[in-house]
């Protein structure tokens, strides 16, 4: 035969036009682009139905399975989800420190304590300023009523009352906060301070984490292999040396960013309450398979051909094992496949491998491997 399908869109031998980075854009044109490719190809040549008499072995491709990039393991860590930094308001001097790494505490329990010796001065310091300032205020007050003070005098009075007050209220909160309690119930990851030491404002003096939060395994994943997964989506965790039990996860967070250090995102697997569950401990997560319900419709990138912007064509497996041309309405291009929008369902067999030397009604061979398709083609 003259021409091909393919060629007749203006797709070269290697396969059409290949999907560049990004979505894929607008040519519902193409469809009389095909039409016309048909036409030529039927009066090109003396012989049209030769070429679409010839079998062609080809590898299909069922729409909803997984287009298999999402396979294997990835390594990652236990950790509690709110693991809490833990520290004082002010500064002082650390008095005391009653837990270690590894102690289980309760809500409300003391861990940390500072100094107050200084902190309770301040207290009553300010409390006496507070007291003297709103008895000036009332003199001035009266004052006024008899007409000896100005109206100007009395409103200097109680600003400085106010002041007075907002004082002691701040120096209460620091004294108030010259203990560090467990928010709530857990353990202590870490002990970062100890007794003795001068600390400024804000240092972390114990790492809490929170049992309440529940365990997650966190993983770090490059970018391909992190953008085809998706919220709520299933795996399993296998922990290594059987420190515990294999369990079922579900991916509950990907992280919006890379880590500028290593190029990589953060993806966390929510873990079932287990006794045998550490901080820390390391796992291997089974990524899940695409093409459950719900999940975009995907499908390889090698059986699209003729592709325009968001458009472009595969070879659908017809009834008689025959090949007919679908076009396709497009989505995100990711490390997974092509998202497809429209134009196929779910079930339907498309042409994974060897678009370019199919026509239109051209008799199809289906083969189990990639290289038998691969060893045709040679011959």
């Amino acid at each position: 035969m003259g021409t091909n399908l393919a060629n007749a869109a203006g797709v070269g031998a290697a396969g059409g036009d290949r999907i560049g980075k990004g979505r894929i854009g607008t040519a519902w044109g193409l469809a009389a682009l095909l039409a016309a490719g048909l036409a030529l190809s039927a009066c090109a040549s003396g012989e049209p139905a030769k070429v679409a008499d010839e079998t062609v072995p080809v590898v299909l491709h069922r729409v909803g399975d997984s287009v298999g990039v999402r396979t294997g393991t990835a390594a990652g860590t236990v950790r509690l989800r709110r693991e809490t930094p833990l520290a004082f308001v002010s500064d002082g001097r650390v008095l005391s420190v009653s837990v270690r790494e590894g102690d289980v505490v309760r809500a409300g329990q003391q861990l940390a304590q500072l100094d107050r010796t200084a902190i309770d001065a301040a207290v009553q310091s300010a409390d006496s300023r507070a007291r003297q300032s709103e008895a000036e205020a009332r003199r001035q007050r009266d004052l006024y009523t008899k007409g000896w003070v100005t109206k100007a005098r009395v409103e200097a009075a109680d600003a400085a009352a106010e002041a007075a007050r907002a004082e002691k209220s701040s120096a209460q909160f620091t004294q108030r906060f010259a203990t560090i309690a467990a928010p709530a119930g857990g353990v202590v990851l870490q002990r970062l301070a100890e007794p003795g030491q001068t600390l400024a404002a804000g240092t972390p003096v114990i790492l809490l984490g929170e049992f309440s939060s529940g365990f997650v395994l966190r993983v770090r994943m490059p970018a391909g292999q992190a953008a085809g997964l998706r919220r709520g989506e299933g795996a399993t965790v296998t922990f290594r040396d059987g420190a515990a039990p294999p369990m079922a996860a579900r991916i509950i967070e990907i992280a919006g960013r890379a880590d500028p250090r290593t190029g990589t995102f953060q993806v966390e697997f929510a873990l079932p309450a287990n006794p045998a569950l550490r901080s820390g401990l390391i796992a291997d997560v089974a990524l899940p398979a695409g093409g459950a319900e719900g999940a975009p419709v995907l499908i390889p990138s090698t059986a699209l051909f003729s592709a325009r912007a968001d458009e472009g064509f595969v070879w659908r497996y017809a009834d008689g094992g025959v090949a007919r041309a679908q076009m396709v309405k497009l989505g995100a291009v990711s490390g997974e496949g092509v998202e497809v929008v429209s134009g196929l369902a779910r079930g339907d067999r498309i042409v994974a491998a060897g678009v370019n030397r199919l026509v239109e009604g051209q008799k199809l061979q289906v083969v189990a491997d990639p290289a038998q398709t691969r060893l045709a083609a040679a011959r």
